[in-house]
């Protein structure tokens, strides 16, 4: 994902079953990659009922979309732990916390980062509120998050930072695609208000 000339003196040709070998794992990685960026990783459109899913959190505890039924869940995706955007918009959910918490709203953030990762950016950022850990990738991509990115000319697969605000009757309300970070939060708190 993040992203030879040979000299020929000296160079013997390969058995020819590792040729068939070399062709074989060239097609499994065709499929994957097309598996990878299939119609399956579609946003999600406001209206439909958020697929239900269970993750390990921080911590190790499993959390499953289906128990917040009867409050607000803001699940919003982001690229990668420790990193100045997401750390900048972890802290604006903390720094918020409280006026979520008023509302009945709880705050889910999702990320590829395993669950030791997510407790060091918990523990290092002072984060009161649930981490996420979908290391393979299988959330992101059921909520059309996990697309194929640019840098530099290079192109690979990851998040897509995206905001989902779930209804308490397990409705995703409102969308925020390709999120700028500042004063995120305290967007999705007006649009709460508003629509509570």
């Amino acid at each position: 994902m993040r992203d030879r000339g040979e000299s020929h003196i000296g160079y013997n040709a390969p058995p020819r079953h590792c040729k068939d070998a070399d062709r074989l794992m060239a097609k499994k990685r065709t499929t994957q990659s097309a598996a990878t960026t299939s119609t399956d990783s579609i946003l999600l459109e406001p209206g439909r009922i958020a697929p239900d899913f269970t993750l390990p959190d921080q911590h190790g505890n499993r959390h499953r979309l289906k128990d917040y039924r009867g409050k607000w869940v803001v699940l919003y995706f982001y690229p990668k732990d420790n990193t100045t955007g997401c750390t900048s918009q972890a802290c604006q959910f903390r720094d918020a916390l409280l006026d979520f918490r008023k509302i009945d709203a709880v705050i889910l953030g999702v990320s590829p980062d395993d669950t030791g990762s997510h407790q060091r950016f918990a523990d290092k950022h002072n984060l009161p509120f649930t981490l996420l850990a979908d290391t393979e990738q299988k959330v992101c991509t059921r909520y059309g998050v996990w697309q194929e990115k640019s840098m530099y000319g290079r192109k690979f697969m990851g998040v897509v930072r995206t905001t989902y605000l779930i209804a308490p009757d397990g409705r995703i309300a409102h969308r925020w695609d390709r999120v700028k970070v500042p004063n995120h939060a305290a967007t999705v708190l007006a649009k709460l208000n508003e629509l509570r």
